[in-house]
C-alpha cells in the first residue's frame, strides 16, 4: 500500500528543488501516492487564495505533508501561509534538526535538535494600537498567550523525542528572569516534566541570551533545546548557520493528527529557474517525514547519501562551494540511496 501523501511544490525554486527530493524519494524504492496541491503565490494565480480549500482538505485527508518555500503575497489582506497551515492543523511542536555535513568549518561534529513551540507566544497575532501624545499610533502593544497545556505537549514532545533517538539530555531555554509569568511558566512546566524522566533524559535550563551566546561559543554541549516560539524561531536559524545555513535545514510541523515537512528557507525568487538551488533542506525533511512513517532504515539510507554526495563525492551546489546543478545534486544523491 502507498502512502498517501500531499505534496506542495511551492514558490520560486520550490518546484525544482521537489523534482530532486521527489527523484531521491523514488530511489527508496518506497511506494508514495502524491496529491499535489497548490499553496503561496502559485495558488494567487491559479485560485485567488493562497492557501486554498483544496489544499487543506487533502492534507485533512493524508494527514501528511512535504512541501517546499511558500510566498505569501505583500498586500491584499493575505496572513503567513505558514502560520495559517500550522494553526488550521495544530501543529503544535516545530522540529528543526542541525548537523554537520561540510567539514572544515568552524564547528565541526554538531549534532543539535530544536524543538520549538509553534502556536503560542507573541506569535499569535494580538496586537493593537493604542493613542499616546495625542498620536494614534503611538504606542503599539503585543500579547504574548503561553498555556501550561501548550508549554505541556511541547517540552513532552522534546522529552520524548529525545528518549526515542537516544539523545541524553533537553536544554530548556527560557527568559523567566524577566518574563515572569510567560516564560516562568514554560520553565515551570520544564522542571515538571523533567522529574518524569530522571534516569532516562537529564534536563538543563539556560536563559536564552546565554544560550544563543553558549552556541556560538560550545554548540557542542547541546543536544535537544525545547523553547517557546519566538526564541525558537531566532535560534532555529543561528543553528541553522553554524552547520551552514538554511540550504541545509529541514523542519517538520508535528501535531497529534498531522504532520507537515518542510525546507525551512524561503523562495529564493532571484534564482528561480537557473538550476542552482540546493534541494538538501527539502531532502532532509524527506527523510524527516520518512521517519515520522516508519520507515527508519529508508530514512537513514537518504541522509548517509547526502553525506556522501558532499563530502565523498564532492558533489556540491552553488552555496557550499560547489558547481552542480540542482538536478545533478538530486541525481548523484539518488544514486547513492538506489
Amino acid at each position: 500500500m502507498a502512502y498517501d501523501i500531499t505534496l506542495i511544490p511551492g514558490d520560486g525554486i520550490g518546484p525544482e528543488i521537489t523534482d530532486a527530493t521527489l527523484q531521491v524519494l523514488q530511489a527508496t524504492r518506497l511506494p508514495f501516492a502524491w496529491d499535489r496541491q497548490l499553496g503561496g503565490t502559485a495558488a494567487v494565480v491559479a485560485t485567488g487564495d493562497p492557501l486554498p480549500e483544496a489544499t487543506l482538505a487533502s492534507i485533512r485527508r493524508t494527514h501528511l505533508a512535504l512541501k517546499g518555500p511558500l510566498t505569501t503575497p505583500v498586500g491584499g489582506g493575505f496572513r503567513s501561509i505558514n502560520v495559517a497551515l500550522r494553526q488550521a492543523f495544530e501543529l503544535y511542536a516545530n522540529v528543526r534538526p542541525a548537523r554537520t555535513i561540510v567539514p572544515g568549518g568552524r564547528f565541526d561534529g554538531i549534532d543539535i535538535v530544536l524543538v520549538r513551540e509553534n502556536l503560542e507566544g507573541l506569535y499569535i497575532g494580538q496586537e493593537r494600537w493604542v493613542e499616546r501624545d495625542g498620536d494614534p499610533h503611538g504606542q503599539a502593544e503585543s500579547v504574548a498567550v503561553v498555556t501550561r497545556s501548550g508549554s505541556e505537549r511541547v517540552i513532552r514532545y522534546a522529552f520524548d523525542y529525545a528518549g526515542k533517538h537516544g539523545r541524553k539530555n533537553v536544554t530548556v531555554v527560557h527568559k523567566a528572569n524577566i518574563l515572569k509569568h510567560t516564560s516562568g511558566l514554560f520553565l515551570e512546566v520544564g522542571r515538571e516534566i523533567a522529574r518524569e524522566y530522571q534516569g532516562r533524559v537529564s534536563m538543563n535550563e539556560l536563559i536564552v541570551d546565554n544560550c544563543a551566546m553558549q552556541l556560538v561559543l560550545r554548540p557542542e554541549q547541546f543536544d535537544v533545546i525545547v523553547t517557546t516560539n519566538l526564541f525558537g524561531d531566532i535560534l532555529s536559524d543561528e543553528i541553522a548557520g553554524l552547520v551552514g545555513g538554511l540550504g541545509l535545514a529541514p523542519g517538520g510541523n508535528i501535531g497529534a493528527h498531522a504532520a507537515i515537512f518542510e525546507a525551512v528557507h524561503g523562495s529564493a525568487p532571484d534564482i528561480a529557474g537557473l538550476g542552482v538551488a540546493n534541494p538538501s533542506a527539502l531532502i532532509l525533511a524527506a527523510a524527516m517525514m520518512l521517519d515520522h512513517v516508519g520507515e527508519t532504515d529508508a530514512a537513514d539510507r537518504v541522509r548517509r547519501a547526502i553525506v556522501a554526495t558532499i563530502v565523498a563525492d564532492r558533489v556540491r551546489t552553488r552555496d557550499l562551494g560547489g558547481t552542480a546543478s540542482t538536478k545533478e545534486f538530486g541525481d548523484a544523491v539518488a544514486r547513492r540511496v538506489a
